[in-house]
């Protein structure tokens, strides 16, 4: 299947695309500038199809988008850029799959894009990478079998973090109000959080800090809680801080980074008369998110899952089972208490 992956220069996307060839799709390399896309690229040969198209012509993206199942948009900050490509798959009938971290792009897409997506047939899903999609599908995965939580908390660990140039230019952009939900609704965050996480080993007890982010706008779409928190620890905080901090550095054949991370997501219902606990640990936050939103591509157009909306990643497809095959790949490790 023809896959288009908009922003495909980017960083991140280089594994998006990596990592649809290696599934047997056919990637459709599409960026602004020729010659940017052919460097990043060359590398493929004539396996990689390229085509120019910016945001700002309609026309360009529907050419762009032409013949293809579905696209993965990798090019930040979605607050500017996801709005124009949702329209063109919109009018091209092509699912939609973003990246997005920031929470207000999430918001609006799950909002403003429901009744259109259904209209004309396709799925519409923000945030289905690392940051949002990952930690919904492990939230999503532990509450299986649960009527309703009162508390889901979700914490990261990261070891180290270089960030990307996109990752700052977003950081940049995105001046939004961050959100909690709290008391079943969303509503913005007052005084953020501290306080120590006790993480398995590695990381083992880390201070952290609330930072919510696109996981807590898709857990609140769908799921049946209360509350919920998002933690990282402070390590990464402060290298993201720091405008000296060089970008990641390929150490292996597939030009991941030697970042490691680990998602601890804990729900509880009936004032903690229950706990369900599930962790997934694997290297390179960028590297990672290519094989979750490619088997979420995998599902909804080859697996015939899709359906007609916007979606949170975790409301979409089966979470324990996307979870497994991501396991079965080796990108991570992932451990619940009690067992699935």
């Amino acid at each position: 299947m023809k896959v288009a992956v908009y922003g495909a220069a980017g960083h991140t996307a280089r594994f998006v695309v990596a990592e649809l060839l290696r599934r047997g799709h056919a990637p459709v390399a599409i960026g602004r500038n020729e010659s940017t896309l052919a460097a990043a690229v060359s590398a493929y040969g004539g396996a990689v199809e390229r085509r120019v198209a910016g945001l700002d012509s309609p026309n360009s993206l529907d050419r762009a988008l032409a013949g293809t199942g579905a696209v993965i948009h990798c090019a930040g900050p979605f607050l500017d850029t996801a709005e124009p490509l949702i329209e063109a798959a919109l009018r091209t009938r092509v699912h939609y799959f973003d990246l997005t971290a920031e929470q207000g792009s999430a918001r609006s897409t799950l909002a403003r894009f429901d009744a259109a997506a259904r209209e004309r047939g396709i799925s519409v899903v923000p945030a289905a990478g690392f940051y949002g999609g990952f930690g919904d599908l492990l939230a999503t995965a532990a509450m299986h079998g649960m009527p309703r939580a009162d508390r889901i908390e979700i914490a990261i660990a990261l070891d180290s973090w270089w960030p990307t140039n996109g990752t700052r230019r977003t950081g940049e952009r995105n001046t939004i109000p961050r959100v909690v939900y709290s008391d079943g609704r969303l509503e913005p965050l007052q005084s953020p959080q501290t306080k120590s996480w006790n993480f398995p080993e590695p990381f083992g007890p880390q201070d952290v800090l609330e930072v919510p982010l696109t996981e807590t706008v898709l857990i609140a779409h769908h799921l049946p809680v209360r509350e919920v928190r998002n933690f990282i620890n402070q390590t990464p905080l402060r290298d993201l801080d720091n405008p000296a901090t060089p970008g990641p550095v390929a150490v292996d054949e597939r030009g991941r980074s030697n970042q490691h991370f680990l998602i601890d997501v804990a729900a509880w219902n009936e004032r903690g008369a229950e706990e369900r606990r599930i962790t997934a640990a694997g290297r390179d936050i960028y590297a990672v998110t290519a094989p979750i939103v490619a088997e979420a591509v995998d599902r909804v157009c080859v697996g015939r899952q899709a359906r007609a909306g916007a979606f949170a990643l975790g409301q979409l497809v089966d979470a324990r089972d996307l979870l497994e095959a991501l396991a079965g790949l080796g990108d991570i490790v992932v451990a619940s208490a009690p067992p699935w």
